[in-house]
């Protein structure tokens, strides 16, 4: 079984991702993280190729999905170990179905990001606005920009 977890884009076509080695968020063209050519994706902020850019609110919904499916694969298993133990010396009483798991979507947030455009890969990123100043990584090709 596979679930897949959708994260919106804002109104110019960018989803927000997490850095999960410096935590920091940044916003990238959905089409460039849906984008097979482009293997990796480098953190703007840090500079590094953390593998995982999911925020962590699409985690938290990938957990509450899995609870909620191995509760109700448990539920079901010992109702039926009930049935089959009814008229037996030995009898299974199961307990009463398991609450569900309340999964918010994911909500388009961090609105305060600046557009910032990258010359060695005609790419685009959404971040911090003290990233015009200091500079950034481009998450693209991973190359240092000053604008």
């Amino acid at each position: 079984m596979s679930t897949e977890i959708t994260i919106p884009s804002d109104e110019d076509g960018f989803v927000l991702l997490q850095c999960h080695i410096c935590g920091e968020y940044f916003k990238v063209l959905a089409k460039d993280v849906n984008d097979d050519g482009n293997i990796n994706i480098w953190c703007p902020y840090c500079g590094l190729n953390g593998k995982q850019y999911a925020p962590k609110e699409a985690i938290d919904i990938g957990l509450k999905i899995a609870q909620n499916e191995i509760n109700v694969l448990l539920y079901e298993t010992f109702k039926d170990l009930e049935k089959r133990t009814e008229n037996g010396i030995v009898q299974f009483k199961s307990s009463k179905k398991p609450q569900e798991e309340i999964i918010t979507p994911i909500k388009v947030r961090i609105n305060n990001l600046e557009l910032i455009q990258y010359k060695c890969c005609k790419s685009v990123a959404k971040l911090y606005p003290i990233s015009k100043m200091c500079g950034s990584y481009c998450p693209l090709c991973g190359g240092i920009n000053y604008e």
